[in-house]
């Protein structure tokens, strides 16, 4: 591999060229990489062209290009975002300090551990994903699936690059290990719970892009704020891309929304599966399943590993620098929801200790935006249901919440309780096998499955019958 040009294969903005140690990491890795995207990437496809994007620059005008291209040879690229001048730490003991261009020493152990946690997501990701390019609702789908795939696969050179770039040998034996791990594996599985649950339908991934790969975007945001120079600018362009993760999750779940409408009006019936629809009820218990599922990815309410990486400069809020306080909050509280005996209060606690609860709160009033979207869809159709976030203590595994028995609507109910109606809270094996019974693929330019609705534009100005993936 030594004769790679890493220019050429590997767009970047780090100088790549000239620097012959991260150069020969690189050029290691890079075959192990390309034999567990084979392996584990997506299944069946990976000698079709598809119309993908790829970052070639950090321009704000041009940063990407469109064409055809199989996805074994993508040009998976490096990219940071531009240098500020004179960019300062804004928040935690070093406030004010000039943000660091290289790891701190005292740090370098929990930066690391943030990096890898961050890197581990994003080959889960395709992971979870690589069946379902078998069972796509169109052709157009398709490709937004594969574009997915592939930004996590350049997500993780993202992390990859600084590791071995900034952590010499620790770095690069954590580099192999994310290549190691698997999704849902008894022995090795990834990192965070929520990367070992499984995809295994169209209306799973359109609600893990919607809600899972917002965790993302809050995360990457608050690494963006690191004092580690080099991890915010890799963080910032990765933000870039995330955002299309997330239409895809939010117009993929406002489409089938869309679907189901037009078939209750159509048929004038609240149960449109025997019309090869999704009802709304259904709907409802997935987003209640995935969104309890992401609340937890954020940590406990409390935790004194959120407020030292805050002190530390490593990790700040979402958007920090527009936040009008001191940015120190030693002496500030915040609100956190608990539970108290039979009943959910909520008290003030220490802000630094809270970090994660306010990021969660951020992230719940993202989500409920994007909720509020399809409920328009719903209103317009004249149809008198709405869609619901559940209350944050429903289904949760970690937390204060994780042994409590709460319901969506944010009662401390019993054990008898629960039992009784948790089948309607959140899907049952006859609604995955039915929704798994739709699966059925359409790849005919143009054509949809029964229980989506077209888009209201293609990709990149393309017409949406255009030929997204040549499959022939």
């Amino acid at each position: 591999m030594a004769g790679i040009d890493y220019t050429e294969r590997i767009p970047n903005n780090v100088g790549l060229a000239e620097n012959r140690r991260l150069l020969r990491a690189l050029e290691e890795w890079h075959p192990k990489f390309l034999e567990w995207w084979q392996d584990m990437g997506p299944n069946g496809f990976q000698a079709n062209e598809v119309y993908l994007r790829t970052a070639v620059s950090v321009g704000a005008q041009g940063w990407a290009q469109f064409g055809y291209v199989q996805m074994p040879e993508y040009r998976w690229g490096i990219f940071l975002a531009e240098p500020e001048p004179g960019r300062q730490i804004s928040f935690g003991a070093h406030k004010g300090s000039a943000a660091w261009p290289e790891v701190p020493g005292e740090y370098r152990g929990v930066l690391r551990r943030l990096i890898v946690t961050q890197g581990d997501t994003e080959p889960a990701s395709v992971e979870q994903q690589r069946h379902l390019g078998r069972t796509c609702p169109s052709v157009y789908d398709l490709r937004n699936l594969f574009q997915v795939n592939v930004e996590e696969g350049r997500h993780l050179w993202a992390m990859v690059y600084l590791l071995d770039a900034y952590f010499g040998r620790d770095g690069r034996e954590e580099s192999e290990a994310l290549l190691q791990r698997r999704s849902g594996d008894a022995d090795k599985p990834r990192i965070l719970g929520a990367f070992n649950e499984k995809t295994p339908d169209w209306l799973s991934f359109f609600m893990f892009s919607f809600f899972t790969d917002r965790d993302g975007k809050y995360q990457l945001a608050s690494l963006a704020e690191s004092g580690f120079d080099p991890l915010s600018r890799t963080c910032r362009f990765m933000l870039t891309e995330e955002a299309h993760h997330m239409f895809v999750g939010e117009t993929g779940v406002g489409r089938i929304v869309q679907r189901t409408c037009e078939l209750m009006r159509e048929h004038r019936t609240d149960d449109v599966s025997r019309h090869g629809g999704i009802d709304l009820p259904t709907m409802q218990r997935y987003i209640n399943f995935h969104f309890s599922v992401s609340l937890d990815l954020f940590g406990s309410e409390i935790s004194t590993n959120a407020a030292n990486f805050y002190t530390m400069g490593l990790k700040g809020r979402f958007e920090e620098t527009k936040k009008q306080d001191d940015h120190l909050l030693k002496d500030a509280s915040y609100p956190v929801a608990a539970l108290d005996a039979d009943r959910i209060a909520v008290r003030e606690e220490p802000a630094l200790t809270s970090l994660n609860e306010r990021l969660r709160d951020d992230y719940v009033a993202d989500c409920a935006r994007g909720v509020a979207r399809w409920n328009e869809v719903i209103k317009r159709a004249g149809i008198d249901f709405e869609l619901k976030l559940p209350h944050r203590g429903f289904h949760r595994a970690i937390g204060s919440f994780a042994e409590a028995k709460v319901s969506p609507d944010g009662r401390v109910v019993s054990e008898a309780e629960w039992d009784a109606h948790h089948r309607e809270w959140l899907p049952t094996d006859q609604d995955r096998a039915f929704v798994q019974s739709l699966m059925q693929p359409v790849t005919e330019r143009g054509k949809f499955a029964s229980w989506i609705a077209p888009p209201a534009r293609g990709i990149n100005g393309q017409p949406i019958d255009f030929e997204y993936v040549r499959l022939a």
